[in-house]
C-alpha cells in the first residue's frame, strides 16, 4: 500500500522534470498555473485509474484463491475494497499534486534557457 504512492510520486516528479522546457512554454505563451497544474493531474489520474482497475481485478482473483486458507473471513469485502481504493486514490492524488505544485514555480526564462 505503501509502495504504490512512493511509485507514483517518482513517476510524475521524473515525467515533470523531464517537461520542465515544455511547462516554460506553456507557462511563457500565458497559461496559468492551475491549467499547468490540472494537465499534470490528469497525466496523473489516468495512471491511478488504469492501476486501480487492474489492481482490483488482480485483488479479486487473488481474494478467491485465498478462500481456502481464510476462516471467518469474507474475502470479497466490499467495505474493505472500498477503503483501500480510496485511501490509494487520496495518496495518489497527493503524489500528483506535489509534482505539478513544483511545476508551477519554474520560471519560463529560467526553462527556456534550459539550465
Amino acid at each position: 500500500m505503501f509502495t504504490a504512492p512512493v511509485g507514483l510520486y517518482g513517476v510524475m516528479s521524473f515525467s515533470v522534470s523531464s517537461r520542465v522546457s515544455e511547462m516554460g512554454v506553456r507557462m511563457a505563451l500565458g497559461a496559468q498555473a492551475s491549467q499547468v497544474t490540472g494537465l499534470i493531474i490528469k497525466q496523473g489520474l489516468g495512471q491511478i485509474a488504469v492501476g486501480l482497475v487492474i489492481g482490483s481485478g488482480l485483488a479479486v482473483l487473488v481474494a478467491r484463491g485465498l478462500t481456502l486458507l481464510l476462516y471467518q473471513v469474507e474475502p470479497l469485502d466490499p467495505a474493505t475494497f472500498a477503503i483501500v481504493l480510496s485511501l490509494l486514490l487520496t495518496t495518489g492524488v497527493g503524489a500528483c499534486a506535489i509534482p505539478a505544485v513544483r511545476a508551477t514555480r519554474v520560471d519560463p526564462m529560467v526553462a527556456l534557457s534550459g539550465d
